[in-house]
């Protein structure tokens, strides 16, 4: 009793941002350096991209009625998860470096929770299409015939949870009663904390590989099957199409996440050891970046979403050269209005010019032949 007395008669809230920096011994910026014009710049940049990226993509999957089945929905809230964020990463931009100490440490830590809710966000929608993939393919259907109840259910989860990790260190698990537990990467924050979400998204990530190589493992058995009833070449290129999206997609998430989950990681374990502060900023830029990849995996991949793209980008312009007009939602099941089609038609014979032959407009199981899932063949 009596040492936990003595930790607890340390805790001292009166204790403002720099104090915390200043223990830690991560130095706050008096000037702008040449390194922080880098880092906002870059950081920046990557935000506006992020942001309009993802826009575009929900945009298009409100219009298209065809993209109105549970796994369009979890895109979209995907890329609303990595529109927010591109926000918060450029709410972080614009109060760090000299602007950091003079942050309260309520601001700080809100901060702090909105980069924190957006990537859980991002994350958990990761796994989220991961498991919807995986019960659509196995079953052999096309969409997921999960009810609009239970995806609204599921993304109120994800956001339910993401808010949850993000408030955590603000309400309780940090280091201001505990000064020798301040990581170095974010000084207020607990490092047992630090790997607790860094081993929780490792953990994610192996569970995506799991998904993953299960859904492979499926279709490749399946395809090696059917390649007794079809031409050895189509087996081949269907095996190959499957394995370059899994391969997009976890190398995408191990190039965005791992150099900044192994820097929580080395930070938690080592403190001041390890010397994380020289590069963790660049690998939160790195992993911002994976709010940018996933529309590009997620829906570039998809003729209809890109169509649609083209549809809207293609309205956008009119709308900048012509007196603007008032869009309407897109119904699929008419044919595209004639003053775009010329647009759109040239736009993807552009496309077409730089990409290879190596679509599949299906894939063939004995006795059934499923249409190709937009991202996932």
């Amino acid at each position: 009793m009596a040492t936990e007395s003595s930790v607890w008669s340390t805790c001292d809230y009166s204790h403002n941002v720099t104090f915390f920096y200043n223990w830690v011994g991560k130095k706050i910026s008096v000037a702008w350096t040449t390194r922080d014009f880098v880092v906002i710049g870059l950081g920046l940049t990557v935000c506006l991209i992020v942001v309009l990226a993802n826009l575009l993509v929900m945009v298009a999957i409100f219009m298209n009625h065809r993209f109105h089945f549970p796994i369009y929905y979890l895109l979209g809230n995907m890329a609303a998860a990595d529109l927010f964020a591109g926000i918060a990463y450029a709410n972080l931009m614009l109060h760090t470096g000299p602007w950091t100490s003079t942050l309260s440490k309520e601001q700080w830590y809100m901060r702090g929770a909105l980069i924190d809710i957006s990537l859980t966000a991002s994350v958990a929608n990761l796994l989220a299409v991961a498991v919807e993939r995986h019960q659509t393919i196995i079953t052999m259907q096309l969409h997921s015939k999960m009810t609009k109840r239970r995806v609204v259910l599921l993304i109120v989860c994800i956001w339910a949870v993401s808010i949850v990790m993000g408030l955590v260190p603000s309400l309780f698990w940090n280091c201001e009663c505990y000064l020798d537990d301040c990581s170095t990467v974010a000084p207020l924050y607990s490092r047992r904390f630090l790997v607790f979400w860094a081993v929780l998204n490792l953990l994610t990530f192996f569970v995506m590989v799991a998904v993953y190589t299960r859904i492979f493992v499926y279709v490749r058995y399946q395809t090696r099957h059917a390649s007794h009833h079809s031409t050895e070449m189509r087996h081949k290129q269907t095996v190959f199409n499957l394995m370059k999206t899994i391969s997009m997609v976890l190398g995408a998430f191990v190039i965005c996440w791992m150099p900044g989950l192994v820097t929580l990681l080395l930070d938690g374990l080592l403190g001041k050891a390890s010397h994380a502060n020289a590069f963790e900023k660049f690998c939160l830029v790195i992993a911002e970046c994976n709010s940018l990849v996933n529309p590009i995996i997620y829906t570039l991949r998809d003729d209809e979403m890109r169509r649609t793209f083209m549809w809207i980008l293609c309205r956008l312009r009119r709308r900048g050269a012509d007196q603007p007009r008032k869009l309407s939602p897109v119904e699929i099941n008419s044919p595209l209005p004639e003053e775009t089609l010329g647009c759109v038609q040239k736009l993807e014979d552009q496309a077409v010019r730089t990409e290879t032959n190596d679509k599949e407009d299906s894939w063939t199981i004995p006795g059934r032949t499923l249409k190709r899932a937009g991202f996932i063949l």
